[in-house]
């Protein structure tokens, strides 16, 4: 059987462009076996390339056993696959493939957070590996029918959302790669040279410090696909409230109607419209949990909808999202969490973002365009 031809050229784009992998890297290749087209490819591409792959494949419905039946020491036990190969590998490609995005809807927050409480020091080595440039790695989706019925579409239109948004049908898709890093370097050469960010909206009045912080340009490497620059806010600077537009799927629970408000860079207040009790019991993770990590602007104009899967809806054009818990080192911040949660709010419409008392985003469109 043959394949879609624009797997293999993901593959292609995922080896030489988001990973640019090397002869002699160790590449780790992670999905469910839903996305066995996508990952044998990967592994095709990885070898023409001189790299030694190593898949690390998951069955639908394994995770869930593990949160489900798992006793607090299996929970916290960390294979010595994972750190042998959160320490040694050049390079990281996870594929999210889900049989069921809702599958651990029912699983408690407290489990929840016990086992992702055992993978902090692993999150923070692998962030750390990533900023002084020792790991390249990339987070890409292969289109399932759990996510098209996410994003309320068929799996033949979601196919093609997702290969649009990623230029697959482009015959040069890493041309236009480079030309969205192009422009967004434009946006952080302004970024790097201001201090204070105030987003305005609907129930949104919020500020926060960027001055001496690191700006990021998401080019297609990280994520795939991208669309934003983003960077770590200095971490007591964070003051007021904001409201986020769409629901944040977090461990199979939908979180809608998200509120927040801050005092010296902390959550001293939060609410939700759907699945609080889960959302509060995240916040008390860790220390980290109450504070922001990352601040980002979205700029893929190619996404234009709401489809329920964080690696898209935070890039969508005009909009911005930040995340609580962990910050990138890379970007100056020092926040420390087990978690990573982005949550996205749409200022297209209505709302804009100052920057050192000049508009910068206003209804969608940037300064900068």
């Amino acid at each position: 059987m043959s394949v879609d031809p624009r797997i293999t050229r993901m593959a292609q784009v995922l080896v030489q462009h988001s990973l640019n992998l090397k002869a002699g890297d160790r590449v780790v290749i992670n999905g469910s076996t839903l996305a066995a087209d996508l990952i044998k490819e990967v592994y095709r591409e990885s070898l023409q390339a001189g790299a030694f792959p190593i898949v690390q494949t998951q069955l639908p419905g394994i995770s869930e056993i593990m949160l489900r039946d798992g006793d607090d020491a299996q929970l916290q036990e960390i294979s010595p696959v994972e750190q042998v190969l959160n320490e040694q590998a050049d390079a990281e490609l996870r594929i999210i493939s889900e049989e069921n995005t809702r599958a651990l809807s029912d699983v408690s927050a407290d489990r929840i957070t016990t086992f992702a409480s055992a993978r902090t020091a692993l999150r923070r080595n692998r962030m750390q590996r990533a900023a002084d440039g020792n790991l390249r790695w990339s987070l890409t989706l292969f289109p399932t029918n759990a996510h098209a019925q996410d994003a309320q579409m068929s799996l033949e239109s979601y196919r093609e959302f997702v290969y649009d948004a990623c230029h697959l049908n482009d015959p040069d898709p890493i041309a236009r790669w480079r030309e969205l890093s192009v422009r967004q370097a434009t946006m952080i050469e302004w970024l790097s040279q201001r201090k204070q960010v105030h987003v305005i909206g609907p129930d949104t009045d919020l500020r926060l410090s960027i001055g001496g912080r690191t700006w990021n340009n998401s080019d297609g490497k990280r994520n795939f696909p991208s669309g934003e620059v983003f960077t770590g806010p200095i971490e007591d600077s964070v003051e007021g409230h904001i409201r986020f537009t769409f629901p944040a799927t977090i461990q199979g629970h939908e979180v809608a109607g998200i509120f927040l408000r801050f005092e010296q860079g902390v959550v001293v207040d939060a609410s939700a419209e759907r699945n609080e009790d889960f959302f509060l019991r995240m916040l008390e993770t860790d220390q980290g949990a109450k504070r922001v990590g990352e601040f980002a602007f979205g700029t893929n104009t190619g996404i234009q909808r709401f489809t329920g899967n964080t690696l898209f809806d935070e890039k969508i054009g005009g909009t911005i999202h930040l995340a609580l818990g962990a910050g990138y080192p890379d970007t100056g911040s020092t926040n420390v969490s087990a978690i990573h949660q982005d949550m996205v709010c749409d200022l297209r419409q209505e709302g804009e973002v100052r920057v050192d008392n000049e508009v910068f985003l206003k209804r969608g469109r940037y300064l900068t365009d």
